[in-house]
């Protein structure tokens, strides 16, 4: 028996291999099938299993086109209901794999068709548990991501989740390794662990859901409290990973198609098609394509796409790093954005060549914000970190307009208006700063390296404090002010 987890740093999610006796199950895998296949023939493993934990929301899982190549087998847990063949598994059953087992385990509550899989070593001891997102360490999966089932609230999902945990996690014995979806970084939690596995028996002392002493109500209103309005791309995700979505092979034919600068130009005009820079932050400063949008893909690319490109369908063509552009298109479609129609070949510098307009934007130093604002400064300061990142410490008089819910702010700026805008490192700032100027806010300065920069300048701030201790209605008072 072998485990592997593979870890995806950009979506902090984990799907794994399980092997014994030359046969594989491959649990809550990624878009793009290859990398499974090629290591697959490299083992001389036969997929015979898909496990689905649940519907995800983060992400486009690729269990269809896995399935459709290998032959394999689709299997979700209790009240899945799906567009495509699958193995509908019942609470209890045992599903054989070589030498080994695996104990369905219904754990409805992030979701109702959550499952989670216990696995069971040659031996039948209890090896590990594939919690998806019902469990993670530290934390437990949100109550609210659940595609809608009548009139289940998320305090009627949160009930579930508690008698999940304390009627099937929390009596297997502490030794038994713990495997969730996801790590740090995932919006499917609240406070999720850096870690990525841990031993059951240390998530019952430390992490706060599985307290021995708490009860349900304190559960439900812990679990809760708190939750900021999930990424709206999210119900979209699990809507396709239940119903179905074009194979990938299919999706990357089209978007990995190079375009000379008239036809990525006739591509923007004709099908009104996003214009996506994905190169570095400074790159995009010194010179762009006008109106093109920035999300680089060396950040958080792919949760930030979700978040800020609001139609899932949008025609896409792609500004991308030399070598990267099939990387690009592989990262859109991860999280559902299939209709990439090619990217910019030659890049900026081949659109300049073809003599056609190159824009800026202005991008300055924390010590030159200093200098500009001891003079007489008609400018307005945004601030695009989340709410609970400018409670902490921020510029006084600055106003808090996070990058999530940029555009349903729209309204609380004037393009008569100058902005300087700033974040922690730089890349949220100038994402915003692309966003602003591409919808006519043509006022804009972005502070390079962000917090970093301010603090190393002479900038009126407020007093730190520390952002455990910040009281929850403080927080939801500034995320409501926001949202």
């Amino acid at each position: 028996m072998k485990v592997e987890q593979i870890y995806t740093g950009c979506l902090a999610e984990a799907a794994y291999l399980i092997e014994s006796e030359g046969e594989a199950v491959i649990i809550d895998p990624l878009r793009e099938t290859q990398p499974y296949l090629e290591k697959l023939q490299k083992e001389g493993l036969k997929l015979k299993y898909i496990f689905e934990t649940h519907f995800h929301a983060d992400f486009v899982s690729g269990h269809v086109d896995l399935a459709q190549k290998t032959g394999a087998t689709i299997v979700y847990g209790p009240n899945a209901e799906t567009n495509y063949q699958i193995h509908q598994a019942k609470d209890g059953e045992i599903i054989r794999l070589g030498k080994v087992t695996f104990k369905v385990l219904h754990t409805p509550g992030h979701t109702m068709e959550s499952t989670t899989y216990l696995l069971r070593d040659e031996k039948g001891k209890d090896h590990a548990i594939f919690t998806g997102d019902t469990l993670f360490l530290g934390d437990v999966g949100r109550p609210d991501l659940a595609i809608k089932q009548g009139e289940l609230t998320r305090e009627d999902l949160a009930g579930f989740l508690f008698d999940s945990l304390r009627m099937k996690i929390m009596p297997l014995a502490d030794e038994v390794i713990v495997y969730p979806a996801h790590g740090a970084g995932s919006a499917c939690g609240k406070n999720l662990s850096a870690d990525t596995w841990g031993y059951l028996g240390d998530q019952k002392k430390s992490n706060y859901a599985l307290r021995a002493d708490m009860t349900r109500k304190e559960f439900v209103a812990e679990v809760t409290a708190g939750l900021t309005p999930p990424p709206q791309y999210f119900a979209k995700n699990a809507m396709l990973n239940k119903s179905g979505y074009a194979s990938f092979d299919e999706v990357l034919g089209h978007g990995n198609t190079p375009l000379s600068p008239e036809r990525f130009e006739a591509m923007v005009e004709d099908h009104e098609a996003l214009m996506l820079d994905t190169r570095t932050a400074q790159e995009f400063a010194a010179g762009h394509v006008p109106n093109s949008i920035f999300i680089g893909i060396d950040g958080s690319f792919a949760p930030w796409v979700g978040a800020l490109i609001t139609d899932i369908k949008q025609p896409i063509v792609v500004i991308a790093p030399a070598g990267r552009e099939e990387e690009v298109v592989t990262r859109l479609a991860r999280v559902g954005y299939d209709n990439t129609l090619g990217y910019l070949e030659g890049g900026v510098e081949a659109w300049e060549k073809s003599g056609r307009e190159i824009d800026t934007v202005e991008s300055i130093s924390g010590s030159e914000l200093a200098d500009r604002m001891r003079g007489n400064f008609n400018a307005t300061i945004l601030d695009s970190r989340k709410p609970t990142e400018y409670i902490t410490q921020h510029i006084l008089d600055a106003i808090n307009f996070p990058l999530d819910y940029v555009n349903s702010n729209m309204d609380r700026i004037r393009r008569d208006e100058k902005y300087y805008i700033h974040c922690r490192t730089g890349y949220r700032s100038m994402v915003m700063a692309s966003i602003l100027k591409a919808r006519g806010f043509h006022q804009v300065v972005d502070i390079k390296n962000g917090w970093e920069s301010i603090e190393a300048a002479p900038i009126a701030v407020s007093d730190y404090t520390c952002p455990t201790t910040i009281p929850q209605e403080v927080i939801d008072d500034a995320v409501a002010a926001v949202v």
